[in-house]
């Protein structure tokens, strides 16, 4: 009853989990009790250790490759401000991560880096009674930085310069000379500008500076690569960076309609497809001015009309040429009669046997002397009719389409032989003239406009598919959540061991055999319920 009585006490938890482990820390010899305190002392270095480490920030570069001046300026503002920082091995200066973008407006707002160049603010503290000549060059410098600032917003572009050759103005002008501007461009590793990026640039300097041609501003970059000649072909014909996306755009887009006919039909990796637009661009505007021959007078419109008719009649003097025929008459001292002559009245025409006869043109009436004196008449007629004119005026439009070009692959079709191996086979003529055939209508083929088209079936060569993109592994974001959680598992596993290897073992209780199952006090086997 007494042996019970004890394991149970023995065995029986007894007081709170405090007492618990007094209990079990009493019973451990010297040896245990030392390996438990360093146990327990190393469970809270590791957690010290892991919370300041948690709580370090992640340091993140603020800027690199910055001038003496510009650094030791910043270096100075984060000291006067207590933001932390640090220098790199390459000269970097870092920050935590949740205060850059903070420290970064916090100095543009003050300017910084100035990236060793100088702005319009250097304008501000001109001197009183600077000369002429300094001042121009002040603006001069402050005009390049300015631009070179600009330049610099690129993405891919890390520092700039700019160099303006700004000629003197002359009143002659077979003396006068244009501006000229040259530009270096230091890129970021790996990447690129595209002829739209330098022709931006080169617009961008011509039009900051008066007088300045685009043809006379030269980019290079920081390998001494010439980047304002890289031209296309389509540059090179004068297009500008709307045509040519127009050109792009208008290829797409036919090539679209025809790959939709032909995706239903033999799927989509069974195709190729490839467009060639020949447009105008040329804006031509005509006026014409057509006169046709006169139509029949009939018909035609008269503007005026215009009749003139003349007669006269000449009379020459008679009798014996002298002095007394330049006399006048003499007062008649008669009566004065006068003969029957046989004339007909006045007003009436002449009758045959009249001895005096009578003329009546043109309005006009005249006696008719037997002697037969002569007469002269003139007729004129002049009509005018309405000129046929015909005026045209005519404007071209742009953009349109002077020939295209098509040319689309076909891969042979896909089949299993009577052995059970796949093989290719060539599509029936029926099958390709069905396709050439909706090709034609998909891209609105014009035969009178010289497009052309060819569809050949040929079978396609296997490639393999290479991802352009970083490998998972290599992706930076990636490599940063992968720091993050094995820095907490690190954590975990180091707090698991101490547990589980020095803490719960030294806390686990150890059985003592009681006395009658000593081998000495043993009486009968199976008393203490094992064998002997």
């Amino acid at each position: 009853m007494a042996a019970a009585t004890e394991t149970t006490a023995g065995n029986a938890p007894a007081g709170n989990p405090l007492e618990r482990l007094r209990d079990a820390f009493n019973r451990l010899g010297v040896q245990q009790k030392i390996g438990f305190t360093v146990a327990i002392a190393a469970i809270i270095a590791v957690l010290v250790g892991t919370i300041l480490w948690s709580q370090q920030p992640d340091w993140k570069i603020l800027f690199s490759n910055l001038g003496e001046k510009d650094g030791g300026t910043i270096v100075t503002l984060l000291e006067q401000q207590n933001i932390p920082h640090r220098m790199s091995d390459n000269g970097s200066i870092m920050v935590p991560s949740n205060r850059v973008h903070e420290v970064r407006l916090k100095l543009a707002s003050q300017g910084l880096p100035r990236g060793g160049m100088v702005g319009f603010e250097l304008m501000e503290n001109q001197k009183f009674g600077i000369s002429q000549f300094a001042e121009q060059v002040n603006y001069q410098r402050g005009l390049e930085g300015e631009l070179a600032r600009t330049i610099m917003s690129i993405g891919a572009i890390s520092s700039a310069r700019v160099h303006l050759a700004i000629p003197k103005p002359s009143v002659f002008v077979r003396d006068e000379q244009k501006p000229t501007a040259s530009v270096l461009l230091n890129l970021y590793g790996g990447r690129t500008l595209d002829s739209g990026q330098i022709a931006g640039i080169t617009h961008l300097v011509s039009a900051s500076v008066p007088q300045l041609l685009s043809t006379n501003v030269t980019v290079i970059d920081q390998n001494g690569t010439m980047l304002s000649q890289i031209k296309s072909k389509l540059t090179e014909a004068g297009l500008d960076q709307a045509q040519i996306k127009y050109v792009r755009d208008l290829e797409d887009s036919i090539g679209k309609r025809i790959e939709d006919i032909l995706k239903p039909l033999l799927g989509g990796e069974n195709y190729k497809v490839q467009i060639a637009a020949d447009v105008d661009f040329s804006q031509s505007e005509q006026t014409a001015e057509t006169y046709r021959p006169n139509n029949t007078p009939e018909t035609s419109s008269v503007r005026s009309l215009q009749n003139n008719e003349t007669a006269s009649v000449n009379q020459s003097a008679g009798g014996v040429p002298g002095a007394l025929t330049n006399q006048p008459p003499v007062p008649a001292t008669a009566p004065l009669t006068t003969p029957a002559t046989g004339a007909p009245a006045p007003g009436k025409p002449a009758k045959p046997g009249d001895s005096q006869g009578r003329v009546v043109a043109a309005g006009i009436e005249s006696p008719l002397n037997a002697l037969g004196q002569p007469i002269s008449t003139a007729k004129t007629s002049t009509t005018n009719y309405e000129i046929d004119k015909t005026v045209r005026y005519t404007k071209n439009s742009m953009g349109n389409i002077r020939r295209l070009s098509a040319a689309v692959v076909v891969n042979h079709r896909k089949d299993v032989d009577k052995t059970g191996k796949q093989v290719t086979k060539a599509l029936p003529d029926a099958e390709m003239k069905q396709i050439n055939e909706l090709v034609r209508e998909a891209m609105g083929f014009n035969k009178e406009r010289g497009d052309s088209l060819s569809v050949a079936n040929s079978p396609f060569t296997a490639t393999e598919r290479l991802d352009a993109g970083l490998p998972l592994w290599k992706d930076p974001e990636t490599i940063s959540y992968a720091k993050e959680i094995f820095k907490y598992l690190l954590i975990a596993g180091i707090v698991a061991f101490l547990y589980l290897k020095v803490i719960q073992p030294s806390l686990t209780p150890r059985r003592r055999p009681r006395k009658e199952c000593q081998p000495a006090n043993r009486v009968r086997r199976g008393s203490c319920g094992g064998s002997a």
